[in-house]
């Protein structure tokens, strides 16, 4: 850019009380130098992240930073009318909490488990989110905020979240973002760019065949991921080696939480059964992992999500070693395989980062001087 492009862009910046004059820097003869700060707290943005074990929500600024967050456990997503209203309550709950002027806020990005129909603001058949197809929220909630409201697919705003918050730049530009919820998906970054797929629906790892009949899926079919790794097919083995997780294998969303969390805190304990059924679970992920990673050659593997915590201190070391064992281009380059720093929120926090994104993607016009 010019310098006048650069100062015009400045200007207004300084004028929406987006940066602030800091400080001067002299080196040498000529003018000093003025350094600009960001006032990360002068835009802020809601993220919901809508699981079928419960709602989460994060405050961010600008520099996609927490300022406040808040979690709820509840089975009450199976409403889709009363959900969308409590969405709407939670999200003016948590902006009087922050403390921040609510003018400040300039949306709220909503995440959803897939599938999901972008333009139409509704996902499609999630699994275990039963009465949910084809209901709109995205213009629900914006006509109860007055806000503007996007939607963004889990994996896909767990993506975001690490690309935003990366430490290296250099080191969040291809990457596989696996996401452990109340099922399991991938996020990928390919060169910098989020790979969405036509409809915004890239990732679906859910249904890849693990090649033997183990449990039947909401496909139909019985040899998918995702019917390997439900609580059904886990609880189901828990209970043939004798361990009672408390909760029936056919237990509705909220039970399903709670009976993952027991498997968790019986692997914490020590037993050996609950630590084995952990690290079937991560091993047949990671075999459906391997082979994306084949196909893309990335260079990183993240672990994250609501349920992943819980478990990693388990499997993570285990996920790593398939991974690169079944890794082709081993004597060019390893795979790192790492667990997310953001928490289980790293969703809700990816949604945020979308609205930011949407909100400060360059326009030619704003670059204009009236």
């Amino acid at each position: 850019m010019s310098p006048q492009t650069i100062s015009n862009v400045v200007r207004r910046l300084l004028d929406d009380g987006l940066v602030r004059e800091d400080r001067t820097i002299v080196s040498g003869p000529g003018k000093p130098r003025t350094v600009l700060e960001l006032e990360v707290n002068r835009q802020l943005a809601v993220g919901i992240h809508l699981d079928p074990a419960g709602i989460t929500q994060v405050m961010l600024n600008l520099r996609g930073e927490v300022l406040h967050s808040k979690r709820h456990f509840t089975s009450s997503v199976v409403d889709p009318e009363s959900t969308v209203a409590q969405m709407a309550e939670a999200v003016e709950e948590l902006i009087k909490e922050s403390g921040q002027p609510r003018e400040r806020v300039v949306g709220v990005g909503v995440v959803v488990p897939g599938p999901m129909d972008l333009e139409g603001g509704h996902v499609t058949a999630p699994p275990l989110l039963d009465g949910w197809t084809k209901v709109e929220f995205v213009k629900p909630l914006a006509r109860k905020l007055g806000l503007n409201v996007i939607l963004e697919k889990d994996t896909i705003a767990a993506s975001i979240a690490e690309v935003w918050n990366g430490k290296n730049p250099e080191d969040e530009k291809n990457f596989v973002f696996v996401y452990v919820g109340a099922g399991i998906g991938v996020g990928m970054v390919i060169n910098g760019e989020i790979v969405r797929g036509v409809s915004n629906n890239a990732g679906e790892i859910g249904h890849f065949s693990v090649g033997e009949e183990t449990g039947l899926c909401c496909c139909g079919r019985k040899d998918c991921l995702a019917g390997a790794t439900s609580f059904e097919n886990i609880a189901r083995k828990a209970s043939e080696a004798g361990l009672d997780l408390g909760i029936p294998q056919d237990a509705d969303v909220a039970g399903r939480a709670v009976g993952m969390m027991r498997l968790a805190e019986l692997a914490d304990e020590g037993n050996e059964v609950a630590i084995g059924l952990l690290r079937d679970f991560a091993g047949r992920t990671a075999d459906m992992v391997a082979q994306l990673v084949n196909a893309l050659d990335v260079d990183k593997v993240i672990y994250g999500g609501p349920y992943w915590p819980l478990i990693s201190d388990h499997v993570l070391s285990g996920a790593a070693e398939i991974i690169n064992q079944r890794f082709n281009a081993k004597d060019v380059h390893s795979i790192r395989v790492v667990d997310s720093e953001l928490g289980p929120e790293v969703a809700a926090i990816g949604g945020g980062c979308a609205i930011l994104d949407a909100s400060l993607s360059p326009k030619a016009s704003v670059l204009l001087l009236n």
